[in-house]
């Protein structure tokens, strides 16, 4: 590693106590995905620590969510807006760099509050996916700003409020950020052994809104169509596409219908996701769905289907490899062993993809157990993958490396 570049490096390990208080306050703020005040009250908090460093912002707002209720209407929900930062949008190279501000962990989740649980561990809610994630890219940044090379490179930042219900509304942002930079890194968290992610498989949700006719089930259930009978069906079938082509998996994963036990349910709410591999698996998915819905929309019942596939798959390309290998021999040159591995999970990355940016997408920080109350962060993980994407950018500014 070039010697002048040490400096720079050696600030974020200085910084790592601040960090891991700032995760920790991130943390304590709850920011569902629906939860629009604190996904902005987490933007904030992020946004007070990017404005020292002189790039311009803009808050974006964005359409509320759409989704099946439980009862077959369909319904919105807001979310918070997206925060955009730029610096130097006229520099030769520009890179994207980006985040999300919401958990899965709603205000009513019984899992609110962070604690440090020992010298290197923090517990709580979002504290790798994807606060940690957060400060990662803001020290590697930070660390950019204050060398002599940053004037060569641009950046622009991406703070989404959506990404774990699909990245919906803010996917157009993500579009328009691929069409403006040359390659993209995402602070998704890593997995628990420190790899990376290497191909992402694809996802797409879909529900099915099963009609029937209802009736009193003792004195004339023959005039009734039980639409509980029907989702049965349904779960059968789709369930029974497992297997059948390779890397295609479905699960499903919501049910709801019926009331009264002597009344025959005319309607039935019945959610499933779908990953795929290949771009091309998407057509038999749909084609396999639209035969279901055919063969069970019979004798009085009527299925609607709604959503679709919100994320591609994201296959290594050469520009995804070029990264790869960039990023990898970052790693040796701090002394971190950097493996890649494809992964069934998805993210921002997999949009960015589809949108023609090479990008990676888990260089935020080490954790373990997201999604659930046990998620946890290593808190070394910190200055050590933020030192890793400085090093990058520092080699890219410097003309150490060349994207061109």
């Amino acid at each position: 590693m070039r010697e002048e570049f040490r400096p720079y490096l050696q600030a974020i390990d200085a910084q790592l106590p601040a960090m891991r208080d700032a995760v920790l306050q991130l943390s304590q703020q709850n920011s569902g995905s629906y939860n629009a005040a604190g996904v902005r009250a987490v933007g904030e908090q992020m946004l007070q620590r990017f404005v020292p460093l002189g790039c311009r912002h803009e808050w974006i707002e964005l359409p509320a969510a759409k989704l099946t209720a439980e009862d077959g209407s369909l319904r919105e929900r807001a979310v918070g807006p997206a925060l955009r930062l730029r610096q130097r949008p006229h520099a030769p190279l520009q890179v994207f760099l980006g985040g999300h501000l919401d958990t899965v962990f709603g205000p009513e989740h019984p899992f609110q509050h962070a604690r440090i649980e020992n010298d290197d561990t923090l517990h709580g809610p979002g504290v790798a996916d994807l606060k940690g994630g957060l400060m990662v890219m803001w020290a590697a940044l930070a660390a950019l700003e204050r060398s002599p090379w940053r004037e060569r490179i641009g950046w622009e930042v991406l703070l989404n409020p959506d990404e774990e219900i699909g990245s919906a509304g803010s996917d157009p942002l993500l579009q328009q950020a691929a069409r403006r930079n040359q390659f993209g890194l995402i602070y998704e968290p890593s997995f628990p052994d420190g790899g990376l992610a290497s191909a992402r498989k694809g996802s797409g949700n879909f529900d099915l809104v099963v009609h029937g006719r209802a009736a009193h089930a003792g004195r004339n259930p023959e005039l009734g169509r039980n639409a509980l009978r029907a989702a049965a069906e349904a779960i059968r079938a789709v369930d029974r596409l497992n297997g059948q082509r390779q890397g295609v998996t479905f699960n499903p994963g919501f049910v709801r219908g019926g009331g009264a036990p002597n009344v025959v349910p005319d309607l039935c709410v019945f959610k499933f996701n779908v990953r795929t591999r290949e771009p091309e698996d998407a057509a038999w998915v749909t084609s396999q769905l639209q035969q279901i819905v055919q063969d069970i929309s019979t004798d009085g019942i009527r299925i609607d289907v709604r959503g679709g596939f919100t994320r591609p798959p994201k296959v290594v390309d050469a520009g995804m490899q070029r990264l790869m290998d960039q990023i990898g021999d970052c790693g040796r040159q701090l002394g971190i062993h950097v493996q890649f591995s494809p992964t069934g999970g998805c993210c921002d990355g997999n949009n960015l993809a589809a949108h023609g940016l090479p990008n990676l997408d888990n260089l935020g920080v080490v954790g373990s157990d997201i999604h659930s109350d046990g998620e946890r962060m290593r808190i070394s993980s910190l200055s050590e993958r933020a030192q890793v994407s400085a090093l990058l950018l520092l080699r890219y500014a410097s003309g150490d490396l060349s994207w061109s």
